[in-house]
């Protein structure tokens, strides 16, 4: 065979491949996608607000009553695998036995032509575009807010049920700032036999939000999702997250091996004892964290009453940054030194 044959086979084949994916796309996009206008069993689809990586959510009207509904349909290799189809049975579930004004609701139908769940639909922002708006919160907001979701974690570690994927996406704040935990997709219940899944992400939460446990493989529990709190706290009043990287992996090393730059060093105007409380939510030891949603809240309501620990972690951070400053200077001191020589030694050669 020819260089040149050989080569026009190769991109046939390379071209063959493609054409293929795209259909595959295009045929799971077919399946899945919904259009305005498209009737599912009793609701009329209005218009497609999300498409995430396990499922779209539509906005929807159920058509007996008129009210506005949230429809959530998992792809179609999401359904079709057995395990992914319990969970969304699981998440079914959970949503239609939790009723808290701070947590989604989750409608009871009848008999569905497909798999797919039906919740409230919440007028709102998700507090992810908030953040990414505003940065920063003012501190009032920020403590009203993560009270709020202290108390539907409350409610919900008391029913049996761990969240495992705390994060700003999964919080809509509505009206007067009301907030609403929503998507459990990867939550836990007790008694529930333990269910794993391909994806990474979707089983373990996310990278810049996961608790240390959690990275270990161990199975989360509530202080899993208050140590997720404790970071959305944290970013709500310092525009970052506590740990960053190029990567999740990187991000999640450095959860594992390194402190927390200090909030107060990012943000002044946090008062000691709110950085004492979140220090205290990112312990990477669950057994130093808050021991529950309840204390976590408690604390937050007054502050003035938490003593502020003395902390080896503040300690060396401020040693290191002494040594760098003392460093700093020696170097500047050095710098400076060699420029009045040099300023000498040009008056010296002027008079000469």
């Amino acid at each position: 065979m020819c260089v040149y044959e050989f080569r026009t086979n190769c991109l046939c084949r390379v071209y063959a491949a493609e054409t293929i994916l795209r259909v595959n796309v295009l045929t799971t996009l077919m399946i899945n996608l919904l259009r305005a206008g498209d009737q599912l069993d009793g609701y009329q689809i209005e218009s497609l607000v999300a498409n995430g990586g396990m499922a779209c959510i539509y906005r929807a009207t159920d058509v007996r009553n008129g009210r506005a509904v949230a429809v959530k349909v998992p792809h179609f290799e999401v359904e079709s695998d057995p395990v992914g189809f319990d969970r969304v049975k699981r998440e079914e579930a959970i949503g239609q036995r939790l009723d808290h004004p701070g947590v989604i609701k989750v409608f009871e139908r009848e008999e569905p032509s497909r798999v797919y769940i039906v919740s409230e639909w919440i007028e709102g922002r998700l507090l992810r575009n908030i953040l990414t708006e505003e940065k920063k919160l003012e501190l009032s907001r920020a403590i009203n807010l993560t009270i709020q979701i202290c108390e539907a974690l409350n409610y919900i570690h008391g029913q049996g049920v761990v969240h495992r994927d705390l994060k700003p996406e999964n919080i809509i704040v509505g009206c007067n700032d009301n907030i609403k935990l929503i998507d459990f997709g990867i939550a836990s219940s007790s008694g529930a036999r333990r269910l794993t899944f391909g994806k990474f992400s979707r089983t373990m939460g996310t990278p810049d939000y996961i608790s240390p446990e959690q990275l270990k493989r161990n199975r989360a529990d509530a202080r899993s999702d208050l140590y997720a709190v404790g970071v959305m706290f944290y970013e709500m009043l310092t525009g970052e997250t506590p740990f960053q990287g190029t990567n999740p992996l990187v991000v999640m090393t450095d959860r594992l091996l390194n402190d927390p730059i200090p909030p107060r060093q990012l943000n002044s105007q946090i008062p000691p004892q709110i950085q004492e409380i979140i220090y205290r939510a990112l312990e990477r030891n669950p057994a130093d964290r808050y021991a529950s949603a309840r204390e976590f809240a408690a604390d937050l309501r007054n502050p003035d009453s938490v003593g502020v620990a003395e902390r080896s972690e503040l300690r060396q951070r401020n040693a290191r940054s002494s040594s760098k400053e003392r460093a700093a200077l020696v170097y500047t001191a050095l710098a400076m030194i060699r420029v009045v020589i040099f300023v000498l030694l040009l008056i010296v050669a002027r008079y000469q």
